[in-house]
């Protein structure tokens, strides 16, 4: 799969659909269950002014591949959203392609809670994250149906 399958994923917005952060940081998700997403994300492109990849490039991938995990597990009729995200940056990347990989370590009925492992073409731990989002009725600041 290239990208994200938005039809998967309950109340996305189309009217946003041209402002998607994970397309402008090329993310593509290649495994899509509920108990294990896998995605990859260029380097280049996604560079800190070192030449190494920026932080927040790995935040922006754990946190699509954890919400995601999170819209999946959600009771029927609810949407997810991060509520608090961590990650630790063990090793620095400066070519290729990251691969990361999301399982749960918790699902309740209002939050859950994901690692996010993030490896680099040579399979070496780059970072790790930690993802927990909340179930909410709507998204924040959705005027609902017109």
């Amino acid at each position: 799969m290239s990208g994200i399958d938005r039809d998967k994923l309950p109340g996305v917005r189309p009217d946003f659909a041209d402002q998607f952060l994970p397309d402008k940081l090329g993310i593509d998700v290649t495994d899509w269950t509920p108990t294990r997403l896998v995605g990859t994300m260029p380097v280049k492109g996604n560079l800190q002014p070192y030449g190494l990849l920026h932080g927040g490039a790995n935040a922006v991938l754990a946190e699509t591949l954890g919400s995601i995990a999170a819209v999946l597990n959600s009771p029927s009729g609810k949407l997810a959203v991060g509520l608090e995200l961590s990650c630790t940056h063990h090793r620095a990347v400066r070519s290729g392609v990251v691969t990361a990989v999301c399982t749960p370590l918790h699902i309740g009925r209002t939050t859950s809670t994901f690692e996010i492992v993030i490896t680099d073409d040579e399979d070496r731990r780059t970072c790790t994250a930690r993802l927990t989002c909340v179930s909410i009725a709507k998204a924040p600041g959705d005027p609902g149906p017109a």
